[in-house]
């Protein structure tokens, strides 16, 4: 096998992998880099129909990131009760996913539960749960993104933003699965402990 053939086939599968991504900026940028490789190969070998299509296709995805990253976003948090009809939708609709990021999730309010949606725009592109511990030290037993919108921005918008307006200090969270975790110590956690159990923590500043 050439060269180029292995630069073919491997520009083959990161275009394949990019079509897996749940969030959308990944799936542009990774399709970006498979496109624009695969472009690359059609031109080195002759293939200019392959050469052409997937350099439009990179030129596509160029044009969508750059609406994306220029786009100016408005975030809002909209407060619930714990009773709410939509959160109870929501929170099912959603059981799957959510269970596969945080699996020891589980929904048992009491008069200490805070619950708040962050709105993207007008879109409900987040569900943030958390009990007060007290004052100023809460447990985010959920924080969660739904597909489309897991960029970060939600996240630092919550921590930055709404907890530090309410003069919230300490912020304790379950690990969850592998990918949570990785979003966890992007948001600046750090593992820690609480009452005898391994979880993640975050000083508010």
């Amino acid at each position: 096998m050439t060269f180029l053939q292995i630069f073919g086939y491997a520009a083959s599968v990161v275009v394949a992998v990019s079509l897996t991504m749940s969030s959308i900026v990944r799936l542009r940028i990774i399709n970006l880099v498979g496109a624009t490789c695969f472009s690359t190969y059609g031109f080195l070998i002759g293939a200019y129909p392959v050469f052409f299509l997937n350099g439009f296709i990179a030129l596509i995805d160029i044009y969508y990131l750059l609406q994306i990253f220029g786009a100016q976003e408005y975030f809002r948090v909209l407060e619930v009760e714990t009773t709410s009809e939509y959160l109870d939708y929501f929170l099912k609709f959603h059981a799957k996913e959510i269970s596969k990021f945080i699996p020891s999730f589980k929904f048992e309010p009491n008069d200490n539960y805070h619950v708040m949606f962050v709105l993207r725009d007008t879109i409900p592109a987040g569900l943030v749960i958390s009990e007060y511990l007290d004052q100023n030290v809460i447990y985010m037993k959920l924080d969660f993104a739904i597909p489309g919108f897991r960029d970060f921005k939600m996240g630092k918008y919550v921590f930055a933003e709404i907890f530090r307006r309410r003069n919230v200090k300490k912020i304790y969270s379950d690990s969850g699965n592998k990918k949570h975790e990785r979003y966890l110590k992007k948001m600046g956690f750090v593992k820690s402990e609480y009452n005898s159990k391994q979880v993640y923590c975050l000083e508010v500043t």
